[in-house]
């Protein structure tokens, strides 16, 4: 299915979560609580047709074909 992501289509398998995206996007494995399985902080945010998806979902809610996401990075600073 095609999904624009940040503004670019993106393809992924029928039926993938929003934790399929954030693997295919950032390339590191998730727990099923939407944390980095190699421990190492991971600092997003994931809008879906303009609502955010709490992270503890992110595992099963699943994508439609058309969908717009927005991955977002937090950045430190000032």
């Amino acid at each position: 299915m095609q999904l624009h992501v940040n503004g670019q289509t993106t393809e992924l398998p029928d039926g993938a979560t929003v934790s399929m995206l954030v693997t295919h996007h950032t390339g590191r494995e998730l727990t099923p609580q939407g944390q980095a399985a190699d421990g190492r902080p991971l600092a997003l945010a994931v809008a879906l047709d303009g609502e955010i998806v709490p992270r503890i979902r992110w595992a099963e809610h699943t994508l439609a074909q058309g969908a717009r996401v927005e991955v977002v990075t937090a950045v430190h600073g000032g």
